[in-house]
């Protein structure tokens, strides 16, 4: 059911996505293609409630819902209040921790506050939705629900999706309540286009087998031809997921992880990723991405700080991303200018060859031995430019931020390497 992706289409909708990289599958994108272009239309994804926020990674997709609203169409942000009470097995190697009602009530009333930043809501035809699946999922009959839906899905083809498929080649235990999420998923597409006309369903590409039983679904009860849209699913360029850093998630919520926090961690994106999270995670004009994107050598750094303020504005607001970005320039560029601190002098043959963690640690003072150093990487305490590090690893010219790598063990202690 995928179609290869064009480098134009008719709809503006498609054409902004495509362009800002969101396009992995679709089902049929050429009649997508004429319905965006010809009406209003209606999708939705979905997001389980398992936390207090969505983190980073999630962030894709909220996007690509404000991109829907913005060229035209509703988007409807569906709180998966239901399926989060079953968990959904696709990337797992062992069953979700299974929360109450009042918990996932709880996660949900924390994390509509994000939806509120990027999507207008209200009762207009292009107005977003905030819609709860524990609305129907909770009052299905099971014996009902299996002789009325059970009977469109086929063991032998549920288990060749990789969210089934994967758990079993691994052999980890996958329960009969996990099996039932992808039915419960193409209810909900089926459920959504009922109540609300919905014709499209968004998600990552770990999604496309769900979201193709849902496609199906819908045209198997309701007679019609419903889309599904995949995006790819962001790594960095080392292969490290989106969404995470050496200490966890980056949250959305700010009382989970701060707008500075926030800011760090787009700064100190890859330098190859720049292009791609600046097209997909600002609302930076093409152009302008493309620009920043073909920055080299040290300029890359100004792309970066750029990627770092519009993202975070975005989020928490621009008063909150230029605090961040003060805050980081005298942590930074004033701590490098040298007054008080050790540093240590490193040639750029030695940054490129790799040069040894905890070396400059140790010429610094910050530390007395390799054996205290590594002590700190697993007590998480030792630093570098304001990230933990849970392992040991080279410091390398990517490193260097506005002319120096900034050390710290703890809060107190720091240091700076520096060419010389």
């Amino acid at each position: 059911m995928t179609t290869t992706v064009k480098t134009q289409f008719t709809s503006d909708f498609l054409n902004v996505l495509n362009e800002r990289g969101f396009i992995a599958q679709a089902t049929n994108l050429e009649e997508l293609d004429r319905r965006a272009a010809s009406e209003t239309l209606t999708g939705y994804i979905g997001f389980d409630a398992t936390a207090k926020s969505l983190h980073a990674g999630g962030l894709l997709q909220i996007m690509m819902l404000y991109w829907m609203q913005q060229t035209g169409h509703r988007p409807i942000a569906l709180m998966g209040g239901g399926t989060t009470k079953v968990g959904d097995p696709t990337g797992k190697d062992q069953q979700r921790l299974l929360l109450t009602d009042a918990q996932i009530q709880d996660n949900m009333n924390s994390i509509k506050g994000v939806f509120e930043t990027f999507l207008k809501f209200g009762d207009g035809p292009t107005d977003a939705l905030m819609v709860n699946n524990d609305d129907w999922l909770s009052k299905l009959g099971y014996v009902e629900f299996l002789r009325d839906y059970g009977v469109h899905f086929t063991i032998n083809r549920m288990l060749t999706f990789d969210s089934v498929k994967l758990r079993l080649e691994r052999e980890s235990p996958m329960t009969f309540l996990e099996f039932n999420y992808m039915l419960m998923q193409a209810y909900d597409f089926h459920e959504l286009y009922k109540r609300y006309g919905c014709m499209l369903q968004l998600g990552g590409t770990d999604q496309w087998g769900n979201i193709v039983n849902g496609v199906e679904l819908c045209r198997r009860k309701d007679g019609v031809e419903v889309f599904g849209l995949t995006t790819p699913l962001l790594t960095t360029a080392s292969g490290k997921k989106m969404g995470k850093t050496e200490t966890g998630a980056v949250w959305l919520n700010a009382d989970m992880f701060s707008p500075y926090d926030y800011w760090q961690y787009w700064r100190n994106s890859e330098d190859a990723d720049i292009g791609m999270l600046l097209a997909r995670y600002t609302l930076l004009p093409m152009d302008e991405v493309r620009r920043l994107a073909a920055l080299g050598g040290a300029e890359i750094n100004e792309a970066k700080k750029i990627l770092a303020n519009e993202a975070t504005a975005l989020l928490h607001g621009r008063a909150a991303a230029d605090e961040a970005a003060e805050t980081a320039r005298k942590t930074f560029e004033e701590g490098a200018a040298g007054e008080g601190l050790p540093t240590a002098l490193v040639s750029q043959a030695a940054l490129n060859a790799g040069l040894p963690l905890l070396d400059p640690f140790r010429e610094t003072g910050l530390i007395a031995s390799n054996s205290e150093g590594r002590r700190h990487i697993k007590a998480g305490a030792l630093k570098v430019n304001d990230l933990v590090l849970s392992e040991e690893r080279p410091l390398t010219s990517a490193d260097i931020v506005d002319g120096a790598i900034k050390l710290s063990i703890g809060k107190k202690k720091h240091a700076l390497v520096k060419l010389g």
